[in-house]
């Protein structure tokens, strides 16, 4: 679990590899190589796939993790299998710039890869979402894909694009991804308080 205080952008800083996987009794201990090692420490957060995770060991090789049973239920990462490639964001400094959009590391929901088509030296890549997020995704709006911040290109009330440029393809793990693959998505937090606030309004209550 991650201190409250902690933000993240969108902005993916490297690329992991799972070297490891292993069922605890508290849920999952993942074991990741990445070259973010030497920076971290034991009691700080990253976010792998656009989930906070507090490291608990980290080397020269890499870091550990632990994954609670309500994050494996809750995103995508209990189906992390060795090999797989995870996107690492450091959390935000509160003296440095912002780029991309707040990003808080609390999933919302998984989706599902559903297509991915190249146009020209860009790709289109589609998700399927739960029905239950369809109020927080709006057309140009921000949404974080395995922890990607992106900009919507299209949505219905199932599906959503993204268009991916050339470097964000080359340095995040949607290079690897395949159709059916699942993601982790969070939506943006401005939007779901403006949606609460309309419920209350609508039941005529204040927030």
């Amino acid at each position: 679990m991650c201190w409250w205080k902690d933000m993240f952008t969108g902005l993916i800083e490297g690329i992991g590899e799972v070297a490891e996987v292993k069922p605890t009794p508290a849920g999952f201990r993942l074991r990741l190589h990445t070259d973010l090692a030497p920076a971290l420490a034991p009691g700080e957060s990253l976010a792998v796939n656009g989930v906070c995770l507090t490291v608990v060991a980290a080397d020269a090789d890499g870091i550990h993790a632990d994954i609670s049973p309500e994050t494996a239920r809750v995103s995508a990462l209990g189906a992390l299998k060795r090999g797989a490639l995870v996107n690492l964001e450091r959390p935000l400094r509160a003296d440095a710039r912002i780029g991309g959009h707040f990003v808080q590391g609390h999933v919302d929901g998984t989706g599902t890869i559903e297509e991915i088509r190249q146009e020209g030296d860009s790709w289109w890549v589609t998700v399927r979402f739960p029905p239950a997020l369809a109020p927080y995704i709006v057309r140009k709006g921000s949404i974080a894909v395995n922890g990607i911040s992106l900009t919507v290109a299209g949505v219905d009330d199932k599906r959503l694009d993204v268009q991916i440029v050339p470097f964000t393809w080359e340095h995040t793990n949607l290079r690897a991804a395949k159709p059916n693959d699942p993601v982790n998505l969070e939506c943006d937090v401005l939007g779901k308080y403006v949606v609460r606030a309309i419920e209350f309004a609508a039941a005529g209550r204040k927030p």
